[in-house]
């Protein structure tokens, strides 16, 4: 099992509106039949920033499920969302049972 954690800096102010258009993503991404992802604000550390978190079998899976919801609607989502970031990053990890 795997987690993926797409971490976003969004600008100064700009957290509101990134969380609505993450909501229409996240309501988008049920209808094509992706995975449930959880959306995290900061509490402490650097402001504004966004984190989605998803969880998956493994890379090859993570892939197909990203490829299948990245069609037009998803795209045109994405451009409102791309000029509310300053920077992001992505982290995956193995999620391991002890």
């Amino acid at each position: 099992m795997i987690l993926v954690r797409d971490v976003f800096r969004l600008k100064f102010g700009k957290a509101r509106e990134a969380l609505a258009t993450w909501k229409e993503m996240g309501e988008h991404a049920k209808r094509v039949g992706m995975p449930p992802a959880r959306i995290l604000a900061d509490l402490v550390g650097p402001y504004y920033t966004l984190v989605m978190e998803t969880t998956t079998a493994d890379l090859s899976t993570w892939e197909k499920e990203m490829r299948r919801g990245m069609d037009e609607e998803f795209r045109a989502l994405y451009q409102k969302f791309t000029p509310l970031v300053e920077s992001g990053y992505r982290e995956i990890f193995t999620i391991q049972d002890i």
